[in-house]
């Protein structure tokens, strides 16, 4: 049975009234893929009532006061995604699809949804908690800037005006929480929970703990803004973080430490909750359960730590994984579908290969601060092994009713060639590819690549050739399909061109490119934004120029007609008019009299 989204399903379940309202940008769908159930689920476990309020008319007030007043206090998330980036392209324009809306339909949630729910709920019921939550809030904890206004924006527990923030994997702090609330302690207090951020006029109360520079400071002084940056990301390990605490004026925000990553029996209890798996019957589809509806997750947590991805701060570095019987129980599950085709569309995680922590040390000690695993050099102490997962993805293709098991969510490539023991390569490349194997070496040019927290060329040129090896080997028919992003910060006109000729030398042109989206809370928005490395504050070349950036994206589809003249100029600009004409290196021919 689905939790209830209106007041009629309330009633129907004898509920005079329920202990949170979860309000969500998304439409309601009751799958482990999505945070909303996630949460609700594990509150329902725990004995509480929780009635979902999936995409409110903000405009209104009749949605909010449908349910009346919650006993405990309201729940908030934009959905799955930050609400701006689920509006937006990198180009600042409107979307037109939302697939986590009924049919795919746009404007079903407000832009910034967080902030325009918890007003809503300041003006209609001024007296309730509110606990923010999900990606939107954990990655706008702190002061942040923020791409669309083109600014550094508050924390977001400010402009919200939201009690609480819970930051990460929510399953552990959510039912603290709820507990605390449940024993009669006002909202104000729960100033202890791990996992957690909250707003306060007065420090005194607080120890240990690390200051920020201010608002003011970060917003008048980019160096601070770097500074800042890098204090918070040597802060996201639970063992070896401490407070942070970040003052406005008349107030500070506190951040205080990361929870606990989720043990593994929290893990298989989480995705063994009675989810229905599907989106409520009110709607008539909702686009984004068709990528995961036969997908497992197996993991949570990536230490290969991009500069472009925020998991390191939302997620943490530590792996958290399920047991092999709880992945196997599921699969057993999802094949007794009436709909199910036989087909396991992906069992992983943010990195499908990273199945167990990088090394014991992290997991007394935590994760080395300064240092990443991987990039640019694979630490001495990183561990590789893929035993336990491949034996996962064995166990569960055997089992009855399975004709294959894929992985998608992303292969490592650079880990997978580090292990000594090529036996899961073999595997993979026999039985888990679909055709294409997706990888993301992102670019070509090593100084792009080392602020990107990518390795080298070279590790991605030996493990494409070892991947042609085996299919050789195994008269498999599969192929690579590269993922790079255009004008990243560090990324000029001569790397573009660098990776345009790879391109060629590859016989590939991208369908899609993926120009770089500066979102919150990465290193790589830490770049774009102060023309900062945080690591170095070195000075780091940003390509902001619209023509420029359409250059840069050009190059890497140089055979598109429509493409032509910005690759002739972008070439032009570079004195690399050698690229112009008909020899085999060449990225086009030159312009006919008459053009």
């Amino acid at each position: 049975m689905f939790l209830p989204i209106n007041r009629q399903e309330m009633l129907q379940r004898g509920w005079k009234q329920p202990d949170f309202i979860y309000i969500s940008g998304d439409a309601y769908v009751d799958h482990p893929s999505f945070g909303v159930a996630i949460i609700s689920r594990t509150l329902e476990a725990f004995g509480y009532k929780v009635a979902i309020l999936p995409q409110p008319d903000w405009r209104k007030d009749e949605d909010f006061l449908q349910f009346g007043k919650p006993r405990l206090g309201f729940l908030v998330t934009a959905g799955n995604i930050d609400s701006m980036v689920n509006h937006y392209s990198v180009n600042k324009k409107r979307r037109r699809k939302d697939n986590y809306s009924d049919q795919g339909v746009a404007g079903r949630r407000p832009d910034r949804a967080t902030i325009v729910y918890c007003q809503k709920i300041k003006q209609l019921f001024p007296d309730s908690a509110i606990v923010i939550g999900g990606i939107e809030a954990s990655l706008r904890r702190l002061a942040h800037y923020d791409y669309w206004d083109d600014k550094v924006r508050n924390s977001i527990l400010i402009d919200s005006q939201a009690d609480l923030l819970l930051y990460g994997m929510g399953e552990n702090s959510i039912i603290e929480m709820a507990d605390n609330l449940n024993a009669g302690i006002d909202i104000k207090h729960l100033t202890y929970l791990r996992g957690s951020c909250y707003k306060t006029k007065s420090l005194e109360n607080i120890s240990d703990y690390v200051m920020l520079p201010s608002y003011q400071q970060i917003c008048t002084d980019k160096r601070k803004y770097a500074e800042s940056f890098k204090i918070q990301s040597a802060n996201t390990d639970a063992i070896r973080a401490k407070k942070l605490v970040e003052a406005y004026q008349g107030w500070y925000v506190v951040q205080n430490e990361p929870d606990y990553p989720i043990s593994t029996q929290r893990m298989d209890d989480t995705y063994a909750l009675p989810y229905q798996r599907t989106f409520h019957p009110s709607y008539r589809h909702v686009p984004a359960i068709d990528e995961v509806k036969f997908s497992i997750t197996s993991s949570r947590g990536c230490f290969g730590s991009c500069s472009f991805c925020a998991l390191t701060n939302h997620q943490g570095r530590t792996i958290s994984s399920r047991s092999k019987e709880s992945i196997v129980k599921e699969a057993r599950l999802l094949s007794g579908f009436k709909d199910f085709k036989g087909y396991i569309t992906d069992i992983g995680g943010p990195t499908a290969n990273f199945y167990q922590p990088s090394c014991k040390q992290s997991l007394h000690n935590g994760v080395c601060p300064f240092k990443n695993c991987l990039a640019p050099q694979v630490c001495r102490n990183l561990e590789v092994d893929h035993r336990a997962y491949r034996d996962i993805l064995k166990t569960v293709a055997a089992l009855p009713g399975i004709k294959k098991v894929f992985v998608r969510s992303g292969i490592r490539y650079d880990y997978l060639l580090y292990d000594k023991d090529d036996s899961f390569f073999r595997q993979l490349v026999q039985h888990h590819i679909s055709g294409q194997l997706r990888v993301a070496p992102e670019h070509i040019d090593p100084k792009v690549l080392n602020l990107m927290g990518k390795p080298d060329k070279e590790v991605y040129l030996k493990f494409v050739e070892k991947f042609e090896n085996l299919n050789r080997q195994y008269r498999k028919k599969q192929f690579i399909v590269p993922y790079f992003i255009s004008s990243h910060p560090g990324s000029d006109l001569e790397s573009a061109i660098q990776l345009a000729l790879y391109l060629k030398e590859i016989n590939h042109i991208p369908l899609q490119v993926q120009d770089f989206y500066p979102t919150p809370a990465t290193r790589s928005t830490c770049m774009y934004y102060t023309g900062l490395d945080p690591d170095t504050m070195e000075e780091v070349f940003v390509e902001k120029d619209p023509e420029k950036k359409r250059i840069q994206r050009a190059l890497m589809q140089y055979t598109f007609p429509e493409n032509y003249q910005l690759v002739f100029k972008g070439l032009t600009m570079a004195k690399r008019k050698d690229l112009i004409g008909y020899g085999s290196e060449c990225l086009i021919k030159p312009k006919k009299a008459n053009a």
